[in-house]
């Protein structure tokens, strides 16, 4: 039985990848020359949790039709600390 890779779980290797020189030199500014591996794997942790949710939102939508925006734009006001009221009045 094939066991499921789990992002940021098991032993680590090295891979090779091409960036460009402007993004190393950036990465490089950020970080130091030490720690870009961590950096990068913490980037594409993040990457691989975003594509999945757009996964899961896509499939709830083809479920259950679209979003309604009103109603994300509201939830977002919650979530500045905004009051109710003003996110009806945007």
């Amino acid at each position: 039985m094939a066991t499921h890779a789990v992002p940021g779980e098991g032993p680590t290797r090295p891979v090779s990848v091409s960036l460009h020189e402007g993004t190393i030199a950036a990465l490089k500014e950020r970080i130091g020359k030490r720690g870009m591996s961590a950096y990068v794997e913490a980037l594409i942790q993040r990457q691989l949790e975003r594509d999945r949710l757009r996964e899961l939102i896509e499939a709830a939508e083809a479920d259950h039709g679209p979003v309604d925006r009103a109603a994300i734009e509201a939830k977002r006001a919650v979530l500045r600390g905004e009051a109710a009221g003003a996110a009806d009045a945007a």
